[in-house]
């Protein structure tokens, strides 16, 4: 049983490249997502294209796919570190897609789903870190860019150890890498990144 352990991350990858935010548009609208508004595969560009119905429903299958990747490979004893980079590698999965073209999403649906299947403190606090430093910088990819690689030492200040410690620094890089695409990105709405001056 000990050596299928190490192909969980693998398996996490291949539940991330799960592309709803691909599929859905297109059976529902008959529209490819990653062709207007931000060019993304995620909740916000769901919206965006067919509003917040769709989107909800993209967040939880996204957020689910993070969530099963874990909680898999947690209910097969995994040791921690096998858990935080099969989490780690669903979000690499949902970001770069292997049953859409390597062109998914940002990331940040799926790992609340990750950190959900380990605590949900610790996934409410991911989130409320991350609302902070995107209103902090005023910039929502810078924000979640930073967020992503500090939420390590908040987790440490509030206790959050062990496997949720583990979780996010192993899934903190993979989004750094995903955000740092829109890092020049100008925005004419904040909240949400509905409206950005280089859409198209």
């Amino acid at each position: 049983m000990r050596w299928l352990w190490w192909g969980l991350p693998a398996l996490g990858y291949l539940l991330g490249s799960l592309s709803f935010a691909v599929w859905l548009p297109r059976w529902v609208a008959g529209i490819e997502i990653r062709r207007g508004g931000s060019g993304h595969a995620g909740t916000t560009n769901t919206i965006r294209h067919l509003g917040w119905g769709w989107g909800v429903a993209v967040f939880v299958l996204d957020a689910g796919k993070g969530w099963l990747a874990v909680s898999l490979a947690q209910r097969l004893g995994a040791p921690m570190v096998v858990v935080a980079l099969t989490g780690a590698a669903a979000v690499a999965g949902h970001n770069w897609p292997l049953f859409a073209g390597f062109r998914g999403g940002m990331g940040n649906a799926t790992t609340f789903g990750a950190l959900l299947a380990v605590d949900w403190f610790a996934a409410l606090s991911a989130v409320g870190w991350l609302i902070l430093w995107v209103l902090l910088l005023r910039h929502t990819a810078r924000g979640n860019l930073v967020a992503a690689l500090t939420a390590g030492g908040l987790f440490w200040l509030l206790g959050l150890t062990g496997l949720p410690l583990a979780l996010v620094l192993a899934v903190g890089p993979v989004l750094a890498v995903r955000f740092a695409t829109d890092w020049n990105r100008h925005y004419r709405e904040l909240w949400l990144d509905r409206l950005s001056l280089d859409e198209g």
